[in-house]
């Protein structure tokens, strides 16, 4: 047990110690595209009314020879994460796939039998298109001199923030519609 004449400095002031470890940047390299390629799946499913329940396989076309040794060493993760029943290092032939880039790679998520296709393309053709109507609404109100001059600022940066909404809208749409091919 040592005394307090034992140290050079009080023990309720002492620093904090310094960590001398170093980063890897591969490994950081590594996890920051396994979060994308999570992220990009998990949303891809979400804009297309995937059940969370329904584990997809994955197609990875274009996969160079570092893609392809990080789909093997985070294969577990990419499972569990993503809710995968599989991954190929191949494209996907057929139609009916939700798609996403990740650093070059196209990765494929087959829906045939997973959701339904033409009632999902439907549901965002028409999502579109209400998006579209109401962002043109405001780009015509935003155009008028006179809704311009006689609002009140606070209406018009309103008005200018849903048209800014509504149009980021219908490109995440549009984007989703294009995924399913």
């Amino acid at each position: 047990m040592a005394r307090d004449g034992d140290r050079p400095y009080d023990l309720i002031v002492a620093k904090w110690p310094q960590p001398d470890a170093q980063g890897d940047p591969q490994a950081k390299a590594e996890l920051d595209w396994v979060t994308r390629l999570i992220g990009e799946l998990r949303s891809a499913r979400t804009e297309l009314n995937v059940p969370p329940s329904a584990k997809l396989n994955l197609f990875a076309g274009d996969a160079d020879a570092v893609t392809a040794a990080r789909l093997d060493s985070q294969f577990a993760t990419l499972l569990r994460m993503a809710r995968l029943e599989s991954i190929q290092l191949s494209s996907f032939a057929g139609s009916g796939a939700a798609q996403v880039v990740v650093d070059g790679a196209t990765y494929a998520l087959p829906l045939e039998g997973v959701i339904d296709l033409d009632a999902e393309k439907s549901r965002l053709a028409k999502a579109i298109a209400a998006a579209e109507k109401d962002r043109d609404s405001l780009a015509a109100r935003l155009g008028n001199p006179a809704f311009a001059e006689r609002a009140k600022p606070e209406a018009v940066v309103k008005a200018r923030e849903d048209h800014d909404a509504r149009a980021a809208e219908a490109e995440r749409l549009s984007a989703a519609l294009a995924r399913l091919g």
